[in-house]
């Protein structure tokens, strides 16, 4: 290093130290004023005005860093008050979320509790879903009701809106549930209306999963839109005067001697959560049908007569068995809505 280097590196530390030396000594002045009533000389009082304005900008720039640690801590409590208001938040969010969840449900088992007060001739047991078949998503439930319930093989399965399906395999706690949207399934059933009665087979469609058929209609046979269709009885799994649904469609088949109607369920399978099982069922068996009427032009009159009576008799009964318990399900399904 240059000795002129050296010399003013060196001349720079010694004003740096009286620098440093004035400052302090200013400062234990400053220090002895404020604590006592001490003199000090003429001298040391224009040092203190000259550094006043020094003194001044101290405590400007410590007021500031005061009002930054102030700042700081306000922004972390700030902070853990907003932590301590989101967790809230995702408290209550929860407990909305479960008593929502809790709402929807006892809607639901009300609904089927009001079927079950309604439908006196029925026995049965509620149900929640709890898994679905992967192969069979649309077509084959589980629900948690099983032998130990009395739930058995073949036992129709409603909701408080209609017909839902069959228990097609029960276990002892779990059950399949085959549904009526099956391919495989089979219902027979009627049109409710009075002046049709046209009778007919509903069957799932493999080719529209959410929308089953009503087969097996003679291509003649009064069958409209908009008709409601009802379980027959006949076949000893589905009791009669459930639900299916409505007729929304009519074709022709392609042999031009029968046609089909296209049904949208009462139920919506979509939604589906809790079933009841019918473990018993008090009605009596559908009505046999009536031998026709002998129109032999020597048979006795009075006969025929009587037995045209008896058939339209029979007729009227069924009609009214099946609207009987299509009204109950239709008040219960309004009380539910409400």
């Amino acid at each position: 290093m240059k000795p002129r280097s050296r010399k003013r590196r060196s001349e720079t530390d010694n004003k740096i130290a009286a620098i440093i030396f004035v400052f302090i000594f200013v400062l234990s002045c400053m220090f002895l004023v404020a604590k006592s009533n001490v003199e000090i000389p003429a001298a040391g009082k224009t040092l203190m005005a000259f550094m006043s304005p020094f003194q001044n900008s101290f405590s400007w720039i410590g007021s500031q860093f005061s009002m930054a640690k102030n700042t700081i801590e306000e922004i972390q409590n700030l902070q853990e008050e907003n932590q301590k208001l989101n967790q809230e938040v995702q408290d209550l969010r929860a407990k909305d979320l479960a008593a929502s969840e809790a709402i929807s449900e006892n809607q639901r088992l009300r609904a089927l509790l009001g079927y079950k007060q309604a439908a006196t001739q029925f026995d049965l047991v509620v149900a929640s879903i709890v898994g679905r078949e992967s192969a069979t998503w649309s077509s084959v439930v589980v629900i948690n009701r099983g032998t130990l319930d009395g739930v058995a093989d073949n036992m129709a399965v409603v909701t408080s809106m209609g017909l839902v399906g069959h228990v097609m395999e029960a276990g002892l706690n779990t059950s399949k549930v085959q549904l009526l949207l099956d391919p495989r399934s089979s219902v027979g059933t009627l049109i409710q209306r009075a002046d049709s009665r046209v009778a007919g087979i509903v069957e799932g469609d493999i080719n529209n999963p959410t929308l089953p058929k009503m087969v097996n209609i003679p291509k003649d046979a009064d069958v409209q839109v908009g008709d409601v269709v009802v379980t027959s009885g006949f076949g000893g799994v589905y009791p009669k005067g459930i639900v299916v649904g409505k007729v929304r469609e009519v074709h022709n088949d392609e042999g031009g001697l029968l046609k089909h109607g296209i049904i949208d369920t009462a139920v919506n399978f979509e939604k589906l959560e809790d079933v009841a099982v019918i473990v018993n069922s008090r009605e009596n068996p559908p009505e046999p049908l009536p031998p026709p009427v002998n129109n032999d032009s020597n048979a006795d009159p009075e006969l025929a007569k009587q037995q045209l009576e008896q058939q339209q008799k029979i007729q009227q009964e069924v009609q009214n068995q099946v609207k009987q318990a299509q009204q109950r399900q239709l008040e219960q399904a309004q009380q539910s809505q409400k």
